[in-house]
């Protein structure tokens, strides 16, 4: 059964969403989010408007957009007025994929930093909901993936960015995320066998 996010519409938010409205600020109106919408929230990657519409929260009529998230069965209610600034956004573009691809085929970043604070950092780009970032996460980390020399931890934030990457890149692609999963998997180990790969050493035959 779907519940309502722990996450509640406060007075704060509340008092936001009326500025926001009275302001009449609304940059990306043009492109408004609609009910079937597949969206990226980021602290919980994709889910699907089941309804935008005007509700009586603390006294006052708001504009509210219910978010649905199967795999966790919740439900995220967010102010019309406030979701570009809490995140909220469309699906990504095949060309942001492609992007994405480039970033994850990349060879990872070393980072001489603690691991408590790497994993701040990471944990910080996941929620970030940004694809480019998670493609990184996904990278740095892959080596954990394999489960060889890598702590819980390490295997846990690998496991979440590759979920949400997955995730996005199934509902883009129309596809099941199990099979995105195998995709990205694919797509790093080719990576890693052809830099890997002997270079070719021959030279050319010196003149006479």
């Amino acid at each position: 059964m779907n519940g309502v996010a722990a996450t509640q519409i406060t007075a704060a938010m509340v008092t936001a969403a009326l500025e926001a409205t009275a302001a009449k600020v609304k940059p990306k109106d043009a492109d408004p989010f609609r009910k079937g919408d597949s969206v990226v929230y980021p602290a919980h990657g994709v889910g699907r408007i089941e309804r935008v519409g005007i509700e009586e929260i603390a006294g006052h009529r708001l504009n509210l957009i219910h978010i649905s998230f199967d795999e966790n069965q919740m439900t995220l209610r967010v102010p019309v007025a406030q979701a570009r600034a809490a995140g909220l956004r469309k699906l990504a573009s095949r060309k942001d994929l492609a992007d994405a691809l480039a970033i994850l085929k990349g060879r990872p970043r070393v980072s001489r930093l603690m691991w408590a604070k790497r994993a701040q950092e990471y944990l910080a780009k996941i929620n970030s909901g940004e694809l480019a970032a998670l493609a990184g996460v996904v990278r740095d980390l892959q080596a954990a993936g394999d489960g060889a020399g890598s702590s819980f931890s390490q295997r846990n934030l690998f496991e979440l960015a590759l979920d949400r990457l997955a995730a996005e890149f199934a509902a883009v692609n129309r596809t099941g995320k199990a099979e995105a999963v195998t995709q990205l998997m694919q797509a790093m180990q080719s990576a890693r066998t052809t830099a890997s790969a002997p270079a070719d050493r021959a030279q050319p035959a010196a003149g006479a």
